[in-house]
């Protein structure tokens, strides 16, 4: 993916925006559609912090379809290149057999129980860390899934965009 600048997001109409920037949200180009206006943005961590401002303050049903449009960790299902590249670098791609077994059953035990995927920024995670986390969340209340999960969306989406913003610090004289 090329990096873009500041200066680009900001020349940016709404419709390259929302299609540009909004791809850091898995299938829900709506935050970007509804951070567009703020725009123009001082900064990349202002323009980030303005994105989850607005998942954060979205009706229910819009997260919980932002949290739906994530796909199962381990999963063998065709998903989006980001989402790919993010499990690939934990290892879920070399799953055995047998990991495969107990990542489904554990993500079909989640989704049974919160109505979501399980989501995790796997960034720095190995595959053991990860079903470990599945496991320990499985016993946390759906209110506090919820808020786990689009806290791990937050993260996901940082991780996204410092992959597609060129940061250019200035020092301050």
């Amino acid at each position: 993916m090329k990096m873009i600048s500041m200066a680009e997001v900001n020349e940016m109409s709404k419709e390259e925006f929302v299609k540009t920037v909004g791809v850091v949200f898995e299938h829900s180009p709506w935050v970007a559609e509804r951070t567009w206006k703020h725009h123009p943005f001082d900064n990349a961590n202002t323009m980030y912090m303005l994105l989850i401002e607005e998942m954060n303050k979205a009706e229910e049903d819009r997260q919980l379809s932002l949290l739906r449009s994530h796909p199962d960790l381990g999963t063998r299902l065709e998903i989006s290149e980001a989402s790919t590249s993010e499990q690939k670098g934990a290892g879920l791609n070399e799953l055995t057999e047998e990991e495969f077994k107990k990542f489904s059953r554990l993500n079909h035990v989640y989704v049974d129980t919160f109505g979501f995927p399980f989501i995790l920024a796997v960034r720095g995670h190995t595959k053991e860390s990860i079903q470990m986390a599945m496991e320990q969340r499985i016993a946390n209340t759906v209110q506090e899934e919820r808020k786990t999960a689009l806290t791990e969306v937050s993260k996901i989406a940082k991780f996204r965009l410092d992959d597609m913003i060129e940061q250019s610090f200035v020092a301050e004289s």
